[in-house]
């Protein structure tokens, strides 16, 4: 097992804004857990790569058995792995009700409850999760996002509460330009008197302390 400095797991690691965030916290000298549905395999030296599917409840334990068996610890939870379905409210179908929830709710759940179990032992960690888009903003046909962002942010502001005395710090930023979230993710984790806050990047930031 690598003894590395600080470590992060980022969900939806694989491409985009999730291999933009695994990169940037790698050019800042931390290791990197990187999860996605299908992934190219890597066990670098401050890199590994897991392929799980955030919608199985098992999906939590093998990312953080990935990071606890390299690199012993966790430090940072990005909670980027989501679903976008945009129809209308009555257009929606079981499966696209079963796939989105399956996504933003219940990977978050399980992956979350897990990495705040391991954070208490060292009385320290950072989660934050990247929702969706304001519907009512966005402008999209998106109720389904609307409910999971919804759920997504009162988990946030609940969490930051209960384990406020155990120095976890949890925290949510609501994409509006895509390319603004790695900032607002990195600006988060350099402010650590900063929880219970989502960061809207497409109107300002809300609540929190």
């Amino acid at each position: 097992m690598t003894k590395p400095g600080k470590v992060a797991i980022i969900t939806a690691g694989s491409a985009g804004i999730g291999a933009g965030l695994a990169a940037a916290y790698r050019a800042r000298g931390w290791s990197v857990v990187a999860s996605a549905h299908a992934i190219v395999p890597a066990q670098g030296p401050d890199l590994v790569t897991v392929a799980a599917d955030m919608t199985e409840p098992a999906a939590g334990a093998l990312i953080v058995d990935a990071a606890l068996e390299r690199f012993g610890r966790i430090d940072t939870l990005v909670n980027h792995a989501g679903v976008f379905i945009a129809k209308p409210f009555t257009d929606y179908t079981a499966e696209d009700y079963a796939l989105m929830v399956g996504v933003n709710l219940t990977g978050f759940f399980w992956l979350t409850q897990r990495v705040i179990a391991e954070m208490t032992t060292r009385y320290g960690g950072h989660v934050v999760t990247v929702t969706a888009p304001c519907a009512e903003n966005s402008g999209e046909l998106a109720v389904l996002a609307a409910l999971t962002r919804a759920g997504l942010t009162a988990a946030t502001r609940s969490l930051a509460v209960e384990y406020a005395s155990y120095g976890i710090r949890v925290n949510a930023v609501s994409p509006g330009q895509v390319s603004q979230v790695i900032d607002a993710v990195l600006h988060l984790e350099s402010s650590p008197h900063i929880t219970g806050k989502i960061l809207r990047l497409d109107g300002g930031p809300s609540g929190g302390h």
